[in-house]
């Protein structure tokens, strides 16, 4: 029964993330937020599951490697994106 929870919590937390990211489109802090939130998830997901496979975690680690690479690309997009433009909102700029 408490496995049960733990897979509800977790699948409700990458729906809201996925939720915040549909919907919050304004702010590019905002939406690296949301991403971040998707990646901590799955992180629980796959630690979990593979505590439940009695798997080493040897995956979680490559996972973590990639999500924070992809975190400190984003934070990078979102300081040049502040530097040129003076705020991170998507309708300050054009996307041609």
């Amino acid at each position: 029964m408490m496995m049960l929870n733990m897979w509800l919590i977790i699948i409700m937390m990458f729906i809201i993330g996925n939720v915040i990211f549909i919907s919050k489109h304004k702010h590019l802090l905002i939406v690296l937020l949301s991403l971040e939130f998707i990646v901590l998830s799955i992180f629980f997901l796959m630690l979990i599951y593979l505590n439940y496979i009695e798997y080493d975690m040897y995956m979680l680690m490559i996972f973590l490697l990639f999500s924070v690479c992809e975190g400190a690309l984003g934070l990078s997009i979102l300081v040049s994106m502040i530097r040129t433009h003076g705020n991170d909102y998507f309708q300050s700029f054009n996307m041609l």
